[in-house]
């Protein structure tokens, strides 16, 4: 891991008691105004070992995010973001997740992906994803920035784990093989009425095009995926919040549903 600086260290600290306590903080660049993009995933690194470390948790993969064009435009970049995911942060869904260890979150619809080979290098095309894929399963994410009013700036949610919280896996798991990945069609509900509505094709035009990119990202900084990884591909429809006493079903073409309840 690289060596942190003081500042570094200092942001670590600020996030990783925001999330502990479940308390909004300000966001980073607001003392911080230089912090570069590169600075941001030193310090998302280093969050997550300290997760490790004091959590006693794992990684078991990865997310991505800002994979819609509609998204980037709306924060003004041209590129996806990716945090890391932990088995602390899978949830079941036969069991409530409580919204008293959440901020102000909300849920995203995704495809989730479970690879059967290590995947890395610097020019890896969504081909290769796919054929390095075991099964693709309806997935739920949810996301709960650590910074007040869910506002921030692009190196701002990258250090915080790109908002990262919780996930939800569906339990059919389907070959990639078996599906048309960049046409399936998916309708999010909250206690039973439609909130939203969205494709596949939103991803970066394909699930399988997103995490390739993923990839090549990784490998500039010496990384890759792993036999095993749980990739979640990226949001196929705006988030939607939720509170204690609400059910969210997304139900995707070919793929059958996956659910959450919130206690």
């Amino acid at each position: 891991m690289t060596l942190l600086t003081n500042k570094e260290k200092e942001i670590i600290d600020y996030l990783y008691a925001a999330e502990r306590d479940a308390k909004e903080v300000i966001k980073v660049t607001d003392e911080y105004t230089d912090l570069t993009i590169e600075e941001a995933y030193v310090i998302q690194e280093g969050l997550l070992a300290r997760k490790m470390d004091e959590n006693c948790t794992k990684t078991v993969g990865v997310k991505l995010g800002l994979t819609s064009k509609a998204k980037q435009e709306m924060m003004g970049v041209n590129q996806a973001i990716y945090g890391y995911l932990h088995n602390d942060m899978l949830a079941l869904e036969w069991e409530p997740i409580h919204f008293s260890e959440l901020i102000h979150p909300k849920v995203e619809p995704e495809i989730a992906f479970l690879l059967a080979e290590d995947l890395q290098g610097e020019n890896i095309t969504a081909e290769e994803v796919i054929k390095a894929t075991k099964y693709v399963a309806p997935a739920l994410e949810v996301i709960d920035s650590r910074y007040k009013d869910f506002r921030f700036t692009l190196v701002d949610v990258v250090a915080d784990n790109c908002s990262s919280a919780k996930f939800v896996v569906g339990s059919k798991w389907v070959s990639p093989n078996d599906i048309d990945l960049g046409n399936i069609g998916m309708v999010m509900s909250k206690n039973g009425k439609v909130e939203q509505t969205g494709s596949s094709a939103a991803v970066l035009g394909h699930p399988a095009t997103a995490i390739a990119w993923a990839v090549n990202e990784l490998a500039a900084v010496g990384k890759g995926l792993k036999k095993g990884d749980i990739v979640l591909s990226g949001a196929m429809s705006e988030a939607i919040a939720f509170k204690a006493g609400d059910s969210i079903i997304a139900q995707f073409d070919g793929l059958g549903s996956v659910s959450m309840y919130c206690k």
